[in-house]
């Protein structure tokens, strides 16, 4: 499978970066990793990037690594469907107190319009 990772520097998109590159190593799966401008994260892209390569280094995985600049939904989505991803993986969705899941506008986006599979890591 071609796997489509976005990250916008959430704790949730870092905690999907993990599980994804495990999976991926499991599967054999394809996997690249998108860093995303995240308008609503404390973290630069610089810093993302650092994690990101971190991560790999620590799984003893290859993956792609790409930037993508504009609004980063729609960018994604782009990607993905120009480039033919299986699936993308975001990190997001938090429980409100009234236990309902409260999505981040990145991911909401790419849910209601991506032409492939999404997985959301909680």
């Amino acid at each position: 499978m071609n796997v489509l990772l976005g990250i916008g520097g959430s704790e949730d998109s870092l905690r999907a970066l993990d599980e994804t590159i495990e999976r991926a190593k499991a599967t054999g799966d394809d996997l690249t990793v998108v860093i995303l401008e995240n308008p609503e994260s404390d973290r630069d892209t610089e810093d993302i990037e650092s994690a990101v390569f971190e991560a790999l280094e620590s799984a003893e995985f290859t993956a792609g690594v790409r930037h993508l600049s504009g609004d980063p939904g729609s960018q994604l989505v782009d990607l993905a469907e120009r480039e033919g991803f299986d699936q993308i993986v975001l990190g997001g969705g938090q429980r409100s107190p009234m236990g309902k899941i409260q999505l981040g506008h990145i991911s909401e986006f790419v849910l209601l319009n991506s032409p492939v599979s999404v997985k959301l890591v909680r």
